[in-house]
This record gives structure tokens, C-alpha cells and sequence, in this order.
């Protein structure tokens, strides 16, 4: 008897068979239904309900509903089933709502065996699994999102380039002409506003968003 009981899920006939063969090839996993949508998907646990289902491995985008709508119900309503999406989209918001949903894992359609199998079992020994490109992805546009929302006024730009090019505040503020007073305000401000913590952490963040000549 297999040990893992698991639901495939994509609207093109040629992934969905092929994902079916290389999986019931490994001893451990029973595939017990393949899906073409999350609508097929639910209809089956809701007639099945004494069928333990251990894992989905769905795709995203599908008719009726899609593996994000698929992941937020079952996730709801089936707690115990895990969730492996497996899709060629790679778009931040798409992720970011899964793992809102608390999805599983994650791994991009051109993943090779090796890695499917691998975030297969990882999953099913509760742990989460997201590719390098999927976490790459993710986080790269979350810090891109991040740095495009802190916006600073033309002032500020001055100080934090006077700043980390190491004049003193005295400096500054007669280079600016301005009060000492007003410069410490700006550079509470700024620490305040880029989340660093020191003057170091200014200079960092002059160098990354090339304030600097270098």
C-alpha cells in the first residue's frame, strides 16, 4: 500500500499526464485523481470526504477556479491537505498571495525532477519548499517595492550625499546653509524614514541608491 495519497491539478492535458506518470513511478505516492481545475478539485473532497488527501500539487492559472482561489478554500476547509503550486508564473503579487493563504511550497513548471521530488517530501514532512528562483524573485521585487516607496525630498538627498561623503553637521549645515540644529532634525529624519540606525547605515544606503560618485 503507498504511503502519500495525492490530487494533481492543471488545465493542460499533456503536464497533467505527464506529472501523473513521473509520480507514480516513485513507490510512496498514489495518485488519486488529476484535475483540470480547483472546481474538480473541491467537488471531489466533498464526495470523497472519508479519501485521506496528503497533498495538491496544483498549477495557478486554470478555469473556474485557479490554484490561488484553490489554496485559500482548502486551506480554510481542509486543513490537514498540504499545497504544492507548480506554475511557469513568477509574478510577486501572485506569491505574495499564496503565501498569504499559507500555501506549502512553491516551485517554478521548468523544475526538474530532482527538485519536485525533493519539495514533495520535504512538504510532506511539514516543512515549507520554495525554489531559489521563487524566493529570488519574491524578494528581490519586495526590496525594489520597498526602496521605490521611501521617497526623498531634494534636501534630504543633499544631506544624506554630504553625510556620507563625511563632512560634519557644522560642515553641512554651512554648505547648505542652514542651522546645525536643522541638519541633526534631517538626520534623525532620515534614519527615522530608511529604518538604519546610524550614520554608517546612511552611507550605505547613499552608495546603494547612488547618491555617490564611485
Amino acid at each position: 500500500m503507498k504511503d502519500y495519497n495525492l490530487i494533481i491539478v492543471d488545465d493542460h492535458s499533456m503536464f497533467l499526464e505527464g506529472m501523473q506518470s513521473l509520480l507514480e513511478t516513485e513507490e510512496e505516492y498514489n495518485i488519486v485523481l488529476g484535475a483540470k481545475d480547483g472546481k474538480e478539485t473541491i467537488k471531489y473532497l466533498e464526495v470523497n470526504p472519508e479519501n485521506k488527501i496528503d497533498l495538491i500539487i496544483s498549477d495557478i492559472s486554470m478555469p473556474e477556479i485557479n490554484g490561488i482561489e484553490l489554496t485559500k478554500k482548502i486551506k480554510e476547509e481542509y486543513r490537514s491537505i498540504n499545497m504544492l503550486i507548480v506554475s511557469m508564473h513568477n509574478d510577486v503579487e501572485m506569491i505574495g498571495q499564496l503565501i498569504r493563504h499559507n500555501v506549502d511550497g512553491f516551485i517554478p513548471k521548468s523544475a526538474n525532477k530532482a527538485e519536485l521530488l525533493e519539495a514533495i517530501t520535504s512538504i510532506l514532512n511539514g516543512e515549507k519548499y520554495f525554489s531559489k528562483k521563487i524566493k529570488d524573485v519574491y524578494f528581490q521585487k519586495k526590496r525594489i517595492k520597498k526602496e521605490e516607496k521611501i521617497r526623498l525630498t531634494k534636501r534630504e538627498i543633499d544631506v544624506i550625499t554630504l553625510i556620507a561623503k563625511e563632512y560634519t553637521t557644522q560642515e553641512i549645515a554651512d554648505k547648505l546653509y542652514l542651522s546645525k540644529h536643522t541638519i541633526e532634525s534631517y538626520r534623525k529624519t532620515l534614519i527615522s524614514k530608511l529604518n538604519v540606525r546610524n550614520l554608517a547605515g546612511l552611507t550605505k544606503h547613499a552608495l546603494k541608491m547612488r547618491y555617490l560618485d564611485v
